[in-house]
C-alpha cells in the first residue's frame, strides 16, 4: 500500500489567550521543552516548543476550552522524577493502568489540557 504518511511534525495545544508566559511555566521550566523562534511570517501569539526532536506549538484562543481528556502522549525515560516535577508545579496528576510494558500516568497542565507520559519497561 501506498504511505502518504511520513512522520509527525508538530502537536498543537491550546491555551488561553494572554497565559503564554504561564504555559512557559509548565511546558519549559517543569516538563523540559525549550522555546524556538516561529518564522516571521507567521503571526507570533502562541509558542513554539521543543525537546527531543519534537515540537508543540502553543495556540492562543480567545475563546479556549478543553475537554480535559483528548491528549497527547509522551515517551519518558524516568516517570517518576517527571511526575515529582509536576506535582511540584501543583499541576493534578492520576497514575494509569498498562499498556503491559510500560506504566504511565496523566497529568493536566495549567489550563486543564491531559498530557499523557509513559515509561517502557525494560
Amino acid at each position: 500500500t501506498y504511505k502518504m504518511i511520513t512522520g509527525l511534525d508538530h502537536i498543537q495545544i491550546s491555551i488561553p489567550a494572554g497565559r503564554v508566559p504561564d504555559a512557559l511555566t509548565f511546558y519549559v521550566d517543569v516538563l523540559g521543552f525549550t522555546r524556538v523562534p516561529k518564522p516571521a511570517e507567521l503571526s507570533q501569539a502562541g509558542a513554539w516548543l521543543t525537546v527531543a526532536g519534537l515540537n508543540i506549538h502553543l495556540g492562543e484562543r480567545a475563546n479556549f476550552n478543553t475537554d480535559g481528556d483528548a491528549h497527547p502522549a509522551f515517551c519518558v525515560s524516568d516517570l517518576n522524577a517527571l511526575l515529582a516535577r509536576i506535582e511540584t508545579a501543583q499541576c493534578r496528576i492520576r497514575h494509569d493502568d498498562g499498556p503491559t510494558g510500560y506504566i504511565r500516568a496523566s497529568a493536566w497542565d495549567p489550563f486543564g489540557n491531559r498530557l499523557e507520559f509513559m515509561q517502557r519497561l525494560v
